[in-house]
């Protein structure tokens, strides 16, 4: 038995309950969680915006804890290490995408919070390949909103940008403030573009080496033709005309963010100038692992605020005001 903040229905308020999680998989490794990052992908879940939520839910899927348990065919995983479980919990581990080493593409994986019991709670479980290990210089009490925020960006960055890369970060917050701390990291000219001028200044200290209004069109176009990497972080609708035209010969808009509304693309920039759209989920096990070590090394860590958990339905409340300060970890308290 194991304490646990559940949603009953959608958009109600979490109770605190008793819940078994059953017996311990062979495969399946169990923390003890100490911290957990509120994303917005939780309140999405718990409002069931995308259609596909389950309830009753535990939800919380950017937990880092110690381990007391580990099921008898785990791997290269032992009790008393500190690990972090992300957004998916399990992957079938049979199929294409994961013998490629992409199992976050998986198509029948398990998400942390969709039908299974997610880290706002005592205790957690996931398939060891997804229990990560975090590296020990890591900020352990701040690194839970890197094991999905973070490798939401990180991943695109990792695979399409360069030290000589030039960088567009659109919205800088809880994913784009880390894309900027990261894309500097890598030493690329990072240009942030927020809809917020009281963010300029953080933008900045984040990294940033100029920073623009994302509705200020006529600067947009000013950087026509010069961007090899736009991330977009911001669930918005944009100016997409003039975003799409900043991109350089043969640069790549990136779309990470959950965007309400249909694209409009136009066609013959793409084709003249071998131009890309594309977008990615979070990212491999394997890619997780180097983000944390990645973190680690040049000391990268979210921006946050902290609640005890005790106080989640307060910190979910924040967190739909639009009134976080970038990201919210919640730290256990049973």
């Amino acid at each position: 038995m194991i304490s646990a903040w559940v949603v009953d229905h959608p958009k109600e308020k979490l109770v605190r309950q008793d819940i078994e999680l059953g017996p311990l998989g062979p495969e399946d490794v169990e923390i003890q969680v100490e911290h957990c990052g509120l994303c917005h992908s939780d309140l999405s879940i718990r409002n069931d915006e995308w259609g596909f939520s389950q309830f009753p839910a535990v939800l919380g899927h950017e937990a880092v804890g110690k381990i007391v348990a580990v099921g008898s065919a785990a791997k290269g995983l032992k009790v008393g290490q500190r690990a972090g479980i992300g957004w998916t919990a399990n992957s079938c581990m049979h199929c294409h995408q994961c013998l490629s080493g992409h199992q976050n593409l998986c198509l029948t994986a398990t998400p942390t919070i969709v039908g299974h019991s997610g880290c706002f709670a005592s205790r957690a479980r996931a398939h060891w390949v997804w229990v990560i290990p975090l590296p020990e210089k890591i900020d352990a009490a701040n690194a839970g909103p890197l094991l999905c925020g973070g490798i939401t960006v990180f991943d695109p960055l990792a695979k399409f940008a360069k030290p000589t890369s030039r960088v567009g970060v659109v919205g800088i917050g809880g994913l784009g403030h880390m894309a900027v701390k990261f894309a500097s990291a890598f030493g690329c000219d990072v240009t942030a573009f927020t809809s917020s001028e009281r963010k300029f200044a953080e933008a900045r200290e984040f990294g940033a080496h100029d920073v623009l209004t994302s509705h200020d069109t006529a600067n947009i176009k000013k950087l026509a033709n010069s961007l090899d990497l736009l991330l977009i972080t911001a669930n918005a609708s944009l100016d997409w005309e003039s975003f799409l035209g900043t991109l350089a010969p043969e640069g790549r808009m990136h779309v990470v963010a959950a965007v309400p509304a249909p694209i409009p693309v136009p066609v013959f920039p793409l084709i003249l100038g071998a131009r890309s759209i594309s977008g990615s989920p979070t990212g491999a096990p394997v890619a997780i692992a180097e983000m944390l070590e990645f973190a680690a090394e040049h000391a990268i860590s979210p921006t946050t605020e902290h609640f005890p958990m005790s106080q989640i339905n307060e910190a979910f409340d924040r967190l739909e005001a639009g009134k976080a300060h970038y990201r919210i970890v919640l730290d256990a308290d049973f």
